[in-house]
């Protein structure tokens, strides 16, 4: 297998990052039958797996929180054993589609060295897989730790606002800032109106971004949202699934 292609989202609360993922997620899986793709759930307030529909029971950062307590890791079972076996039990495993939830921020005390035993498991099973995707809060923790790292595609969301814009735009200097390895960054635009992009193209070019698209506002998604029904569900010819579907396959997969 040849080196997998890792794709973060990430974006403040609000800005259709979720929603985007899963419906990227649902793209690839009915357009790359023929490849393993693992999902994860990176960010604090994690709702990814009910866009999905699958039901989560344990999260990566309750491994965490555990291999803290030397108590909690069974005799005769090494640090490094305990953490493999957790983030196997952490994993839900659909027909194409593998699962991560990384779960809430860490309590108070140091996790340099659980969070070095995470990045060295996380890499050896990236490699399983031939497309990742990250689902990932707007503060890039996980990113900026370099627990996730080496990214071929980070897309920022905002929604359609100036202010949202901008608040992209911030997202995008601290990955400056962090160093954070990414080959090609984008802004998507979620929620737009007809002329969005044009309104907003001064906003834009401000950010220094290169806008990848921009996904409408669907009623149909808003329904779905009211009632809690997965993503996954949308009809395909939904206006949201059809962008999305156009703007994920110009990231060249």
């Amino acid at each position: 297998m040849g080196k997998e292609k890792l794709i973060a989202v990430a974006g403040k609360g609000g800005t259709g990052k979720t929603t985007f993922t899963a419906l990227m997620l649902r793209y690839l899986a009915e357009n790359f039958k023929d490849k393993d793709i693992l999902a994860v759930d990176a960010d604090a307030n994690a709702n990814l797996n009910e866009a999905m529909g699958v039901e989560v029971k344990e999260t990566i950062s309750m491994a965490l929180d555990d291999i803290k307590d030397f108590r909690k890791v069974p005799q005769g079972m090494t640090k490094d054993m305990f953490m493999e076996m957790r983030i196997n039990q952490a994993m839900v495993e659909t027909e194409q589609i593998d699962l991560l939830v990384m779960g809430n921020p860490h309590g108070p005390g140091c996790y340099c060295y659980p969070n070095d035993l995470l990045k060295k498991f996380l890499e050896g099973l990236r490699v399983n897989y031939d497309i990742v995707a990250v689902d990932n809060e707007a503060g890039l923790e996980h990113l900026s730790r370099r627990i996730i790292d080496d990214l071929d595609v980070l897309i920022i969301t905002s929604d359609a606002t100036a202010r949202g814009v901008r608040s992209a735009g911030r997202v995008y200097e601290i990955v400056r800032t962090l160093n954070i390895k990414v080959k090609k960054v984008y802004l998507l635009i979620s929620r737009a109106g007809e002329n969005s992009a044009e309104v907003l193209a001064g906003e834009i070019e401000k950010t220094g971004l290169e806008l990848l698209g921009t996904v409408p506002l669907d009623d149909q998604v808003v329904e779905f949202d009211l009632q809690g029904k997965p993503l996954f569900q949308l009809p395909s010819d939904s206006p949201a699934m059809q962008a999305v579907a156009g703007i994920v396959a110009q990231l060249g997969l």
